[in-house]
C-alpha cells in the first residue's frame, strides 16, 4: 500500500515523518508556548468550532446515533473551556523528552546514558469524541511526536475546524505545521492504509469501542498500544458497608456512563444481596439505570430484567447494568477474569483477606478497594495528562501520561575505545 503515492495516508505520513525529526528537538519552552497559544486560539475560535459541531450533531441525530454517542460528540462553551484549560495545565507539566533515566561508566571508560526520546509518528484512531482531537495533538506535541489523527465520520466537521485552529497556531508559532495532521478520508479503508504504513508510522493508538480496538489489533503491522475497552466490574463482598457500596456503585455507573471506566456489571455476594440488593436496585433505578440480572438476583428484586449470556461480556456505555449474585470472592474473581477487559475492577469489602485475594488474582490495569472505578484517569492519578487507558501489559499499562508516549535510546561517549 505504501507504493500508492496518491494515498492521503502516504502523502501525510511522509510529511509527518519529516516533521517528526524537527519535533524531537523543539525546546520545552517553545512547546509550552504553543500549548498556551492554542488554548487562547480555541477560546477565540469557539464560535466557528461550535457551528461545525452543530452540523455533526444534526447529521448524527438524523443518522440515528444514540443519546450516549451524541453526548460524546457534543461540544459546548463549557467543554471548550475545559479543553482550553487542559492545554494550559499540560504546558505546566514537566517535559519527559531528554530525561536521563540511567547513566553509568564502564571499566573501559565508556560513559553510557539511557535517555527518553519521542516515538516519532503516532497514529491516533478514534471515534466520536472531538476533544480527543485536541488532547491527542497536544500530548503528542508535548512529547516531541508528530501525529496523524484519524477521527470518525460522525465528527468530521468538528475535527476539521479544530485541526484548522491547531495548524494555524503551529504556523503562528513558527513550528512545523505537518506535526499535526487530520486524515479526512473516513472510509474503513483509510484505517487499513494507516495500519499498513509501517515505514512512516511508529505506533498506533486506537481510542474507541471494543470493535474498533480489535479491528486495529487484528489488521495492524504497525505496533499497537491496545486501549480503552472497559467491561468493568464492581464486586460487593458479604461484609460491605451498604451505604458505601450503594454510593460507589451508583457513582461508578451513573456519573458518566458513556466512558470506559464506568462499571458494566455489579457482582454481589449472596449474603449481602439477601439484605441489601433491593435497596441497591432501587437507588440505581432512581437514576435511570436499567438492571439486567441473573435468576437469583431477579428472585430478590423482581424489577430486574432477565440477563442473557451476552450481557456479561457487553460494554454498554449507557445506563444499563448487569447484576449477578455470587457465592464468594473467588466466584467474583473467576467471573471478572472470564469476562473483563483488564481495565478497571473494584471490590467493596471490610475483609483484608478478600481484598488481598482480589488484588492478587484479578488481571486488570487498575484495581480499587472501596472506591469508584471512575478514578482511572490520567488527571485523577496525578499524571496531569492522558492519551488513553492501556489495557495491555507491554510498554504501558493503565492511564498513559506523557512518559508513556516516549521510548528511550542509549548515548555512548568514549575517547577512542575500540573492541578487542
Amino acid at each position: 500500500m505504501e507504493q500508492e503515492t496518491n494515498s492521503e495516508i502516504i502523502k501525510k505520513g511522509r510529511r509527518a515523518k519529516a516533521a517528526s525529526f524537527d519535533c524531537a528537538s523543539i525546546p520545552t519552552e517553545r512547546k509550552n508556548r504553543f500549548l498556551s497559544s492554542l488554548s487562547k486560539a480555541l477560546t477565540e475560535e469557539k464560535t466557528a468550532v461550535l457551528a461545525a459541531n452543530e452540523k455533526d450533531l444534526e447529521r448524527g441525530a438524523k443518522n440515528g446515533l444514540s443519546a450516549a454517542l451524541l453526548d460524546r460528540l457534543k461540544l459546548n462553551d463549557k467543554r471548550i473551556e475545559d479543553i482550553a484549560l487542559s492545554l494550559t495545565q499540560l504546558a505546566d507539566l514537566p517535559d519527559p523528552v531528554g530525561e536521563v533515566l540511567q547513566s553509568w561508566r564502564r571499566p573501559n571508560g565508556l560513559e553510557l546514558s539511557k535517555v527518553r526520546v519521542p516515538f516519532g509518528v503516532i497514529g491516533i484512531i478514534y471515534e466520536a469524541r472531538p476533544n480527543v482531537t485536541v488532547d491527542s495533538a497536544a500530548i503528542c506535541f508535548k512529547t516531541g511526536n508528530a501525529c496523524l489523527l484519524r477521527g470518525s465520520s460522525s465528527a468530521l466537521d468538528t475535527n476539521l475546524a479544530l485541526v484548522k485552529v491547531i495548524r494555524g497556531t503551529l504556523t503562528k508559532e513558527q513550528l512545523p505545521e505537518d506535526a499535526i495532521q487530520l486524515i479526512e478520508d473516513t472510509r474503513r479503508e483509510s484505517i487499513v492504509d494507516l495500519l499498513q504504513a509501517s515505514s512512516l508510522v511508529d505506533c498506533v493508538i486506537p481510542r474507541g469501542g471494543a470493535d474498533l480496538i480489535q479491528f486495529v489489533v487484528r489488521n495492524s503491522v504497525v505496533p499497537v498500544i491496545e486501549t480503552g475497552a472497559g467491561n468493568c466490574h464492581l464486586y460487593i463482598d458479604g461484609d460491605a458497608d451498604p451505604e458505601m457500596a450503594i454510593s460507589i456503585c451508583s457513582n461508578a455507573k451513573t456519573q458518566r456512563p458513556s466512558v470506559c471506566n464506568a462499571i458494566e456489571t455489579v457482582l454481589v455476594h449472596k449474603e449481602w444481596a439477601a439484605r441489601n440488593l433491593k435497596s441497591l436496585v432501587t437507588a440505581l433505578q432512581s437514576r435511570g439505570v436499567e438492571c439486567r440480572g441473573c435468576e437469583v438476583s431477579r428472585l430478590i428484586a423482581d424489577s430486574i430484567k432477565r440477563a442473557e449470556e451476552s450481557d456479561w461480556a457487553t460494554e454498554y456505555l449507557d445506563l444499563i447494568l448487569a447484576v449477578k449474585v455470587v457465592d464468594d470472592v473467588e466466584s467474583a474473581i473467576d467471573h471478572i477474569n472470564t469476562y473483563g477487559t483488564r481495565h478497571s475492577e473494584a471490590i467493596i469489602s471490610s475483609s483484608p483477606k478478600s481484598v488481598e485475594k482480589f488484588f492478587s488474582r484479578v488481571d486488570a490495569a487498575a484495581l480499587y478497594h472501596n472506591a469508584s472505578t471512575r478514578f482511572t484517569d490520567g488527571f485523577e492519578f496525578g499524571f496531569g495528562a492522558e492519551i488513553d487507558i492501556s489495557t495491555q501489559k507491554l510498554h504501558a499499562r493503565g492511564p498513559m501520561g506523557l512518559a508513556e508516549l516516549t521510548s528511550y535510546k542509549y548515548l555512548v561517549r568514549g575517547h577512542g575505545q575500540v573492541r578487542e
